[in-house]
């Protein structure tokens, strides 16, 4: 089994910043990819961004409204991702949920797994 575990959500005003963590941890042979998803009220889940490997390559993705604000980095060794997240604006309020993509032990089968999301908030 495994399990994802988000931190660094809470109430920022705007033009603050706010570092999120998702750790991975269980049966883990490999992770393909890790990232950052959001949903706000009253809308779809979006992608906030991504690193990806493949071989020795990682590709970096970002949704365009947090370009140039957001950063996404990953710690490989510690199967970690974090999302630094600079400017705040209110529009960036959403529960933030971490998606990691495993291949799992002993079935050696890639999954998608969520973490239960972290609430961030902008306002003054």
């Amino acid at each position: 089994q495994v399990q994802l575990v988000e931190s660094g959500g809470g109430l920022v005003q705007p033009g603050g910043s706010l570092r999120l963590s998702c750790a991975a941890a269980g049966s883990i042979f490999s992770i393909n990819a890790m990232g950052w998803y959001r949903q706000a009220p009253g809308k779809e889940r979006e992608l906030v961004g991504s690193v990806t490997s493949s071989g020795t390559t990682n590709y970096v993705n970002y949704a365009d409204s947090v370009k140039g604000r957001f950063t996404l980095s990953r710690d490989y060794a510690k199967d970690m991702v974090y999302l630094q997240m600079n400017s705040l604006k209110p529009e960036d309020t959403a529960v933030y949920y971490c998606n990691v993509r495993i291949k799992v032990r002993p079935t050696m089968t890639d999954i998608n797994y969520w973490g239960q999301g972290t609430q961030v908030t902008v306002s003054s």
